[in-house]
């Protein structure tokens, strides 16, 4: 983005490239696939929409903000996970995940700054991207949380990959996607795709299977932090020490309330 590509064009190419390897995985894996239910097929489809809007909102937020601050509003996803769940009866709303939610508001208080008129660190754009980029990750989890019941895992992210790249391909810039592929930039569009969409996906799915639910709560507090290392230590962004402290006080709450969640339900619950 930093070489002016738009955000829905670096989205369609991450999710593309990772359609690629999805669409192998199914090819190698395609047992118990469920590729004729129509439920699946509408579960799947949300879930795509739900990743394209995730993809898209998230390097907008980047681009406005900052690495860290875009991956720890769209930590915040299991936030809007509760409060669906609780709106639909799903899950009943406690007076411990109400405190933990003014907690997480309070972090992305801090992590944004808000307080702070002056301050130019994260717009209005990053904040309510970063936000947004959550609550599409939410509909993700929604979306492939139901159509687990009707077919594997290998069906269903082809299909949401396969429905993000027919949305996005419809609504990014045409004249970019075809530079693309004669760009010297091409390199950075593969790596993003590859890592970004199309290995990490498979490895996490594949690592579910193995790993206890709780196990893999405390591993994705990881992302954050990676993301926000990576920020300061490569592409030299700056954090103040109250951006420190809602970044691990959204963190450390979002996991607690994921643990405690996820330890009285199955793990696609």
């Amino acid at each position: 983005m930093a070489e002016g590509w738009d955000a829905l064009v670096v989205s369609f190419y991450r999710g593309a490239i990772g359609f690629l390897f999805v669409l192998a995985w199914l090819a190698f894996r395609p047992r118990s696939s469920g590729l004729s239910n129509p439920i699946l097929w509408f579960w799947s489809a949300l879930a795509g929409l739900g990743i394209a809007c995730n993809f898209t909102f998230y390097f907008v937020s980047i681009s406005e903000g900052s690495v860290a601050v875009a991956a720890t509003l769209m930590y915040c996803a299991p936030v809007f996970v509760y409060l669906v769940s609780s709106a639909l009866k799903l899950e009943r709303f406690t007076a411990s995940k109400g405190v933990a939610i003014a907690l997480v508001l309070l972090g992305i208080g801090l992590l944004t700054r808000i307080y702070d008129i002056e301050s130019e660190d994260v717009t209005l754009t990053g904040l309510v991207t970063g936000l947004l980029a959550g609550v599409s990750y939410a509909i993700f989890i929604f979306g492939f949380k139901y159509a687990g019941a009707y077919g594997s895992p290998q069906s269903i992210l082809v299909i949401a990959f396969a429905t993000l790249t027919v949305v996005l391909i419809g609504l990014g810039n045409k004249a970019q996607m075809v530079l693309v592929l004669s760009t010297s930039d091409w390199p950075l569009f593969v790596t993003l795709g590859v890592l970004g969409a199309g290995l990490s996906f498979i490895v996490y799915f594949i690592g579910l299977k193995r790993t206890a639910v709780t196990t893999a709560s405390v591993v994705a507090m990881i992302e954050p932090v990676t993301a926000t290392l990576f920020g300061v230590l490569v592409l030299n962004e700056t954090l103040v020490s109250s951006q420190i402290v809602g970044i691990a006080l959204i963190m450390i709450t979002v996991t607690a309330l994921s643990i405690s969640s996820r330890t009285r339900h199955t793990p696609y619950g």
